[in-house]
């Protein structure tokens, strides 16, 4: 097993990287086997989050709206991380997102990963469940807050730890770094024409929009407006 990298997990406001954001960040370092800092922080995603989100987490909107913006938490993270490994339970997941905000931001992030999902997988074929708060209680390891990130991150380290242990005679590349791929397309802001045309649909057909239009990449503003046309119609002069 490695002695140093990072422990990572984030909270997000849904699955789906091209879609979703990011609504917290908890990254613990490890150098030597110890933890030596942590990075932990709301992040303001900008839209509404959804009531099972809510219920997951614990986090509502009054919390995030506290948080910093994405661009200040997502370069601070990468900061924090430096030349690390990542680890973490079903890493990709997380990595994808950091991954599409910083290609965002003209920012360089590539990384090799450990993923505790997948040597679970690959050791514990026959556990009914494989999934974090699951391999916490098989195991014993305390978590205070499940689905909340520096928590989860710090179970993900305990889980690795632990594996390595009771499985001494694994190969060891099972417990090494390995590149995470991810191919993301940067994606531009909001294009001022979109911005006044969606506020003009927006104004027309009498909308609340759950998120908020400054925030919108290029892409997230021509579905919105394409979905609005769709389900409302185009605006009649």
């Amino acid at each position: 097993m490695i002695e140093n990298y990072i422990a990572l997990d984030l909270e997000t406001t849904g699955l789906h990287p091209s879609e979703d954001r990011i609504l917290e960040i908890g990254a613990v370092k490890v150098v030597n086997g110890e933890i030596t800092d942590r990075y932990e922080t709301l992040v303001n995603p900008g839209m509404a989050i959804s009531h099972r989100i809510q219920a997951l987490t614990g986090i509502n909107d009054a919390m995030a709206a506290t948080g910093k913006d994405t661009k200040t938490a997502v370069t601070e993270l990468i900061d924090f991380c430096g030349d690390l490994p990542l680890l973490g339970h079903n890493i990709l997941f997380d990595y994808s997102f950091v991954k599409k905000n910083a290609v965002n931001l003209g920012l360089t992030f590539e990384k090799d990963g450990v993923d505790t999902l997948k040597i679970a997988r690959a050791l514990l074929p026959d556990l009914e469940h494989k999934n974090l708060p699951y391999l916490c209680g098989y195991y014993q390891i305390t978590q205070e807050r499940a689905h909340r990130a520096s928590d989860d991150a710090c179970a993900a380290m305990e889980l690795y730890r632990r594996l390595a242990a009771e499985f001494p005679d694994s190969p060891e590349e099972l417990f090494a770094p390995r590149p995470l791929i991810c191919k993301v397309k940067k994606q531009g802001p909001i294009t001022p024409a979109q911005k006044g045309y969606l506020n003009d649909l927006i104004k027309y057909h009498k909308i609340n929009l759950s998120v908020q239009i400054d925030t919108l990449t290029k892409n997230e503003a021509s579905r919105i407006i394409d979905k609005i046309i769709s389900g409302y119609g185009r605006i009649v002069r």
